[in-house]
């Protein structure tokens, strides 16, 4: 069984937050404009996860696995590059967002890396590759401390606008898994399935603290549409590296051979995998100049899941 960190471990919002986010629709702005960003101490028991949780879908299963091997360094590197940037932020109501946002995201590290042991005691070492993704967030993207200055504080920014590019991507995954009823026919193991709408409902509920981070330190669009355009290649560029990996490392598999992009698009047609029209389209969204992460998703589906998800209803306990 894993745990997240204690609930005094993080911090917790109690002040409500009256921004208005920026060329939102009404709607989508006005339901998330009474919204405080909440850590929830959950917890999962994978004592009875089979090695496909998504039955009879070996390649389906190892797709959203890679999840498992990015996410734990991933919002670690999140939480840390944040941390770093609080100094630089005047707008109080932002800061809370910011805080609420860090904690969140200490407690999606460590749901993922549950996963990632039991994949080991099942005997699928996912090691090598999870050595090559803390390459890339602690040495290539970690924070330097030759950089000073004007300089150091650059690089900041230009990380904050990596993970708001990288948020994107989360909250959309977080509003297709919300909306994937193809999960509930394919009968996946109820305790992953909860594990990934309720990380993805927060991913839909804090959508919107990257990226006002980034305007925050950085009105510019410019950087928004670079970053975007080396995020978004890299992020695919991983995923097919981890599902090749888990592939040919699973232990349990009859058929080794490399997973195709036909096998990827036909698992998405039976909705056990968001698709990759949807994904590039979403991705068009995010450079347009008028652009804000309120138009996509719904804070209040993903409240609404937050409600009724058994891990956090137990949390709330």
């Amino acid at each position: 069984m894993s745990s997240a960190p204690p609930a005094a471990a993080v911090p917790r919002i109690v002040r409500r937050s009256t921004r208005t986010p920026v060329n939102g629709p009404a709607v989508r702005a006005a339901e998330h404009r009474d919204l405080a960003l909440d850590p929830r101490d959950v917890r999962f028991d994978w004592s009875r996860l089979p090695m496909y949780w998504v039955p009879g879908e070996p390649m389906a299963t190892h797709t959203m696995n890679v999840l498992h091997l990015l996410l734990p360094e991933g919002e670690r590197w999140f939480v840390r590059t944040f941390q770093e940037a609080l100094p630089l932020i005047t707008d109080e109501r932002l800061r809370e967002d910011v805080i609420g946002f860090i904690g969140q995201e200490s407690v999606h590290a460590e749901a993922h890396q549950g996963v990632v042991d039991l994949l080991l005691a099942k005997g699928l070492d996912p090691a090598p590759f999870v050595r090559q993704v803390e390459w890339l967030f602690r040495r290539v993207l970690g924070a330097r401390a030759e950089l000073s200055g004007a300089a150091g504080r650059e690089h900041l920014i230009e990380r904050v606008a990596i993970i708001a590019a990288i948020e994107h991507f989360t909250a959309f995954l977080g509003d297709w898994v919300l909306n994937a009823p193809g999960l509930d026919r394919a009968e996946v193991d109820p305790v992953m399935l909860d594990l990934l709408r309720w990380h993805g409902a927060e991913e839909v509920e804090h959508r919107s603290v990257a990226y006002d981070l980034l305007v925050h330190l950085d009105p510019g669009y410019l950087r928004r549409m670079r970053t975007m355009a080396v995020t978004g290649p890299v992020l695919t560029w991983l995923w097919v590296r981890g599902v090749r990996f888990l592939m040919l490392a699973d232990p349990e598999a009859t058929d080794r051979s490399k997973p195709t992009w036909r096998a990827y698009v036909q698992a998405s047609r039976r909705g056990l995998l968001p698709g990759p029209t949807g994904a590039v389209r979403s991705a068009a969204r995010y450079v347009k100049p008028r652009y804000h992460p309120t138009q996509e998703g719904s804070t209040s589906q993903a409240v609404a899941y937050l409600a009724r998800s058994p891990a956090a209803r137990a949390a709330a306990r």
